[in-house]
């Protein structure tokens, strides 16, 4: 990515953010505390690319320039190897700090796999920000991104527990960048292919009481029965 981005004259910093918790994935929240972490370790950047790890840019005509016209789109329905539907805000997403900021960043309700990018389409929507999205290229959806993702080796959280699918459907007004909890457990310089990149360790913290669904019922260990001295066996304490 480094090489590509200094081919365009772009000056980049790459950070990574790793969730290392007991709780589902949280794509949303990680963003949220990447660019907390961004704004901490890049004082001097201007805007930034919500950009998944696993879909890396092929064509160098995919421009990574600073989105003055509105959010960039650059994984666009007709580009992204997968997802083709006209609302997707998915996979590789230009934002100046502004942008972002106006909208409160992503919504911290969604664990497990999908509808976060959905949700934040609709905060732009009601923002009245328009995304803007690549045209003429000489490429398509099957070679303008090298698409990794394995499903066999790293399957995706599809669950719905509690009232999950529900509130999933819903604009989320109470949470977003402002509010992400989270901690860094670890900071490292790491090094692939020659690229440099600082990659962040953190862990996430969940309020049951807004999303239970962090972890579903049979995510949650159950409690071993206690023998005393008096060779009693103590009840375990229900878990909230």
């Amino acid at each position: 990515m480094k090489k590509f981005l200094g081919n365009q004259g772009v000056t980049s910093e790459i950070l990574v953010i790793n969730q290392g918790d007991g709780y589902r994935f949280n794509r949303a929240s990680l963003i949220n505390s990447g660019f907390r972490l961004m704004k901490q370790h890049c004082p001097d950047c201007d805007y930034f690319a919500m950009h998944d790890v696993d879909l890396l840019p092929l064509n160098p005509e995919l421009k990574y320039s600073y989105p003055e016209h509105g959010p960039l789109h650059l994984a666009a329905p007709h580009l992204h190897p997968k997802y083709h539907y006209d609302k997707f805000v998915g996979g590789i997403l230009l934002l100046t700090i502004s942008q972002f900021e106006l909208v409160n960043g992503m919504s911290n309700r969604y664990w497990g796999w999908g509808l976060e990018d959905d949700e934040f389409y609709v905060r732009l929507k009601q923002a009245n920000i328009t995304i803007q999205r690549p045209g003429n290229l000489t490429t398509d959806s099957t070679n303008t991104f090298k698409h990794m993702h394995n499903a066999r080796v790293r399957k995706r959280d599809y669950r719905y527990c509690y009232d999950q699918k529900k509130a999933s459907l819903r604009r989320d007004y109470d949470s977003g960048v402002n509010n992400v909890n989270f901690k860094v457990v670890g900071q490292y310089s790491v090094t692939s292919n020659g690229e440099s990149a600082t990659l962040f360790n953190i862990h996430l913290e969940c309020d049951r009481t807004f999303s239970p669904w962090c972890l579903c019922p049979e995510d949650i260990p159950k409690p071993k029965n206690v023998t005393s001295k008096s060779g009693k066996v103590k009840q375990p304490h229900k878990i909230s």
